[in-house]
């Protein structure tokens, strides 16, 4: 599958705009031109959502453009609205002025199978990819563009947009890819050529390791921010597993239930001590992490993880000392103690906290400050609910809002 790159005359690098960059979308009301925008919202339609790297904000991809939301508190801080049409992949770097857009809905202008990476300060495209094929997703890190096509997934240099690596996957028409986002680690893990494998690449230690998750295809996973561990549910949407990315060791098995469901998305805390997910069955589950980096301490020491002390220390132990047990605890069965007698899912852990969400539709979670997890919805809702670390349970629902109305500013509702 071939691409082709055009990049506008005095191109500024976006990789020097990554993080030192002055332009940011703000913490208030919107900016002039997105006020100047704003227009009835009856006939627009929700595309996408996607949150940005640290969770913090998340782009909408709409009929007519884009939107940018921040989360806390939450607030409309930006749109573009298009006459031209709009974008079914909206993807954010932190909160800097670079996005990348891929048209979706009616966008004539912008088709599926081109990438814009768009300067939202300059008001103008500095750089565009071109495949034979749609686009079925696009990550970014400071140092790195990563477009998913079907069967390839193509890795350029954020900032000279060359391009650095391709990587053949199994048929991934939801586009599965997640990278890490710490300053000193760059992993991606991806669908790999055969069902059920997950492929993760370390590239600052050049190492590719090959995961044997699930007997069915993937249908979602999720990275922690190091990279270090990773999440993945298949097809049948009753199992999420943890693995180690140094060695592809199992760690941890989670039920979400017993019957077959569509995992929507994965979310691991910052903290890696909670794994929140969603799915079709209109339930948010949250699980207590049994192994987890143990604090900033040891994310500062594993900098170190590199060069000549990878040759001297197995694989298999290369994160102990950074594993701790987690207070929490899943439910489990009482019969636990019959493992290997009754059918397996008698002694799985179950979830530690739930929530039940009213409206049927595909949710991404994240998880927020003091112990909240944050839910978006394709029909424009976005709820706030927080969890007892201690007990578990049913969570608590803080905040609601519709940001996709004509009711301006977006309908709210708080539960003190």
């Amino acid at each position: 599958m071939s691409s082709q790159v055009s990049t506008s005359r005095g191109l500024h690098p976006p990789g020097k705009l990554g993080f030192e960059s002055p332009h940011v979308w703000p913490l208030t009301a919107p900016t002039g031109p997105a006020e100047a925008g704003r227009g009835d919202d009856q006939d627009v339609r929700l595309l996408s959502v996607a949150w940005n790297q640290d969770c913090g904000c998340f782009a909408a991809g709409t009929s007519n453009g884009f939107r940018i939301f921040n989360c806390e508190p939450f607030k409309e801080t930006f749109r573009r609205d298009l006459k031209s049409g709009g974008f079914g992949i909206v993807e954010m770097l932190f909160r800097c002025n670079i996005l990348a857009l891929v048209g979706g809905g009616s966008n004539v202008q912008y088709p599926p199978n081109k990438v814009m990476i768009w300067d939202d300060h300059q008001s103008r495209c500095i750089g565009e990819f071109a495949f034979r094929s749609d686009v079925r997703a696009v990550k970014l890190a400071k140092d790195y563009i990563v477009i998913v096509l079907e069967r390839k997934i193509y890795v350029y240099n954020f900032t000279d947009l060359k391009l650095l690596y391709q990587i053949d996957t199994l048929s991934n028409p939801k586009g599965l890819c997640c990278l890490s986002h710490h300053s000193n680690t760059s992993v991606l893990a991806c669908p790999g050529v055969h069902q059920g494998h997950v492929r993760v690449e370390h590239f600052g230690l050049k190492m590719t390791k090959t995961i044997s998750a699930h007997d069915s295809h993937i249908s979602c996973m999720a990275l922690t921010m190091d990279g270090l561990l990773l999440a993945t549910a298949s097809t049948k949407g009753t199992l999420i597993r943890i693995f180690n990315t140094m060695d592809g060791t199992r760690l941890q098995e989670v039920r979400r239930g017993l019957d077959k469901a569509e995992i929507y998305s994965i979310a691991l805390s910052p903290n890696v001590q909670w794994l929140a997910v969603s799915s079709d069955k209109g339930t948010v589950h949250i699980f207590s992490l049994r192994v987890r980096v143990a604090g900033e301490d040891a994310i500062n020491e594993q900098r170190t993880l590199e060069g000549p002390r990878m040759d001297h220390q197995n694989s298999s132990s290369s994160i102990d000392p950074f594993i701790q047990t987690n207070i929490g605890s899943n439910a489990s069965s009482s019969l636990s103690f019959m493992r290997g007698i009754l059918p397996k899912y008698f002694s799985s852990e179950w979830s530690f906290a739930q929530f039940h969400l009213p409206e049927v539709t595909r949710y991404i979670v994240a998880f927020g400050a003091q112990s909240t997890v944050m839910m978006v919805g394709l029909d424009g809702s976005f709820y706030r609910c927080s969890f007892d670390q201690v007990n578990g349970g049913q969570m608590l629902q803080k905040e609601y809002f519709r940001f996709l109305k004509s009711d301006s500013p977006p309908f709210r509702t708080s539960v003190s």
